[in-house]
């Protein structure tokens, strides 16, 4: 037993230096950086496809990245930058759950002297850099979109993003200003569905039986949301007397476009999102010259240009 219990703890010891070893060797070496991102939620296709491509372009360009999910939770994500800031990463990545409740991480990474890049989302604290496109800009394109189809003339229903959060808010700023500008469109109702298409898909049916058929046409401020929006249109029967129009053009919204089932999406990139932040995570670490703004445009996708966007 003796023996046993010296064994059992020179082994442990044994790997206990070993991993401490290794720790030890990467913190020390110079020439690889360590950058750490926290994404809003990796149960968004999206977001998943922009965290992808963070990985991708941090292998080419022989980064460490260390990715967590957030979960939704802006407390999390705090809590999360603070755990990098104790790794002493060389940058971070944000993809900000709120506006509000997620600039607290911001001043706590510029405290540290660290540099933050906020990707996709914004918060009100200022970052060192933001990489994403102008959220106003999707809504009043896929708004725009509506009221030519229906002539503008016609009773709209909104389906929001998760509250707070920067995409929402500049949706639905951009999305009222076309309504503003079209005195015959009417908003019926508006409401979150919390980007997720199982909870769209059941406000849709709670709408539906509200309005029947006097809605015209619904704008999801995602891609999750409108094909949620879709389904339940399809199995009440009205499908083909609503209009659609989401963003994001997530894969399955572009076959659902080719289809005719989803009637537009507005393409936002996530690959030039992903790999455009860690470039000026990268280049902000070794304090190298970046752009404090980096913003890609957005794109209307219908049935005309879809196969311009598919793989």
């Amino acid at each position: 037993m003796k023996i046993n219990t010296v064994v059992s703890f020179l082994l442990s010891g044994a790997v206990l230096f070993g991993c401490n070893g290794s720790t030890d060797e990467k913190a020390g070496d110079g020439e690889k950086l360590v950058i750490g991102a926290t994404m809003l939620s990796m149960q968004n296709e999206f977001i998943v496809n922009v965290s992808d491509e963070m990985e991708a372009k941090a292998k080419e360009l022989g980064v460490k990245l260390i990715t967590v999910d957030a979960e939704r939770s802006a407390l999390k994500q705090v809590e999360q930058v603070e755990s990098f800031i104790a790794q002493g990463v060389s940058a971070i990545i944000m993809n900000p759950c709120e506006v509000e409740a997620s600039s607290p991480a911001v001043k706590l990474a510029l405290d540290a002297k660290i540099p933050i890049i906020n990707v996709n989302s914004e918060t009100s604290a200022k970052p060192t850099a933001f990489v994403g496109s102008d959220d106003t800009e999707s809504a009043r394109i896929a708004m725009k979109y509506i009221a030519q189809r229906l002539g503008g003339k016609g009773n709209i229903l909104m389906m929001h993003g998760f509250m707070g959060q920067a995409a929402q808010i500049k949706r639905d700023n951009g999305a009222k200003e076309v309504l503003k500008a079209n005195p015959g469109l009417k908003l019926l109702a508006e409401q979150t569905g919390e980007w997720d298409r199982a909870k769209a898909m059941s406000l849709t049916e709670n709408w539906i039986q509200s309005y029947g058929n006097q809605v015209n046409a619904i704008f999801a401020h995602n891609d999750e949301m409108g094909m949620g929006a879709v389904k339940a249109l399809e199995a009440a029967g009205l499908k083909n007397k609503v209009l659609v129009v989401s963003v994001d053009a997530i894969p399955d919204a572009l076959q659902a476009v080719k289809k005719g089932t989803l009637d537009a999406t507005v393409f936002q990139n996530a690959k030039e999102q992903g790999s455009k932040a860690i470039e000026t995570a990268v280049k902000a670490a070794k304090k190298e010259a970046f752009d404090k703004e980096v913003l890609i445009p957005f794109q209307l996708v219908t049935k005309d240009n879809v196969g311009e966007f598919l793989k």
